[in-house]
């Protein structure tokens, strides 16, 4: 580490105050506990309207208006094709194996949920935690980081609800055998739903996880062109563990991935810019000195 950062660091632990470590666990625990709190009332939230939650959200997909499917079969007309592009998801019957099963998926979804609405607030609370131990031209370089967090993980949830999720459910409740009637238990669908935003929203974050990676360092636009292939190889991968076991769930979900990669490359290759044009502007400041 430079000398400038290390006599930079020194002057904010003596204007803050050294903190111990208990202190600073201290001082954690009343960040989660903000969290919980927020978590706890947008859950309560969502407990308290069980039935729009259900009925509108939840089993959305199963619906034959759901606007996916309005978007995709008016987009066809628009583009004289006809029906080519109208689909619907077959009806099918949600059922339940154990008496408590309704009660407590209801809490479930109540609980994700509001973990999805308060995770703004949430990474805010990570990010104040956090941000007291940077230098302030560090503070500059990562600000705007909560709103660009919170905005990806929210289009990788949304993403999965509108796009992988309608397709998934029409694909898995179509795809039946003779004799077979498809009936899936309430949890069962709960899960897939689930399956479906969480893991999509966590993904979006790849831009973020380059940028901090190439600013320690770790990461190159050479290396990430160079193993570009390998990276399509992990993709899809990602994509069959995080999407139930079918091709078109897992090439919905690795399209997006692979166009995130290569956004990833642009944002790495932009801070190695940042980099060398800092570089060159203390070399000709040493210089000149």
């Amino acid at each position: 580490m430079p000398l400038d950062q290390d006599h930079e660091r020194e002057r904010m632990k003596k204007e803050r105050g050294e903190m111990s470590f208990f202190e600073h666990i201290s001082e954690l625990r009343r960040h989660i506990l903000r969290s919980v709190l927020a978590i706890a009332i947008v859950g309560t939230v969502c407990f308290l309207n069980k039935d729009i939650i259900f009925d509108k959200m939840i089993f959305g997909p199963r619906h034959a208006d759901f606007p996916t499917y309005t978007f995709l079969c008016n987009a066809s007309h628009a583009m004289g094709l006809g029906d080519q592009m109208c689909f619907t998801p077959p009806k099918f019957d949600l059922i339940t194996r154990e008496l408590g099963e309704v009660i407590m998926q209801h809490l479930y979804v109540s609980f994700w949920l509001g973990v999805i609405g308060a995770f703004p607030f949430i990474f805010w609370e990570f990010w104040k935690f956090i941000s007291p131990g940077l230098l302030e031209t560090e503070r500059k370089v990562a600000r705007g980081i909560v709103f660009i967090c919170s905005l990806l993980f929210l289009l990788g949830v949304v993403f999965g609800y509108f796009v992988i999720a309608p397709f998934s459910i029409s694909f898995l409740a179509g795809y039946t055998l003779e004799g077979v009637v498809v009936s899936p238990t309430l949890d069962s669908y709960v899960t897939y739903m689930t399956m479906f935003t969480l893991p999509t929203g966590l993904v979006f974050e790849m831009p973020i996880v380059a940028y901090f990676m190439a600013k320690i360092g770790v990461m190159g636009t050479k290396f990430m062109r160079t193993y570009r292939r390998h990276a399509v190889v992990v993709i899809l991968i990602v994509a069959a563990i995080i999407t139930p076991p079918d091709v078109v769930s897992q090439t919905l979900v690795a399209i997006p991935l692979y166009m995130l990669y290569e956004v990833s490359i642009l944002v790495v290759a932009r801070v190695q810019q940042q980099q060398k044009k800092a570089l060159d502007s203390s070399e000709r400041g040493l210089t000149k000195r």
